[in-house]
């Protein structure tokens, strides 16, 4: 799993946690959901830092807490 897919997976697994839809989470974050639905993008790279930081404190979590899961234990190097 590549860290994008990863990064995905943690998104979606605190909004099910939540019971949240990816609209809230943007409101909270003060995003727009185009902006929030841009990450699911396949044509995505990369998802910046400071988008997950926004994500992040519209969940009300520390980045800390969001990086601290099993989802980011094993990921492989990448290159490229």
């Amino acid at each position: 799993m590549c860290i994008k897919e990863a990064v995905i997976k943690r998104i979606n697994e605190i909004c099910f946690e939540r019971g949240m839809a990816v609209n809230k989470l943007a409101n909270l974050s003060g995003i727009t959901p185009s902006t929030v639905y841009s990450v699911f993008d396949a044509d995505r790279k990369d998802i910046g830092i400071v988008l997950i930081k926004k994500i992040c404190d519209g969940l009300e979590i520390t980045l800390q807490d969001f990086f601290t899961s099993e989802i980011f234990d094993e990921l492989e190097q990448e290159l490229i």
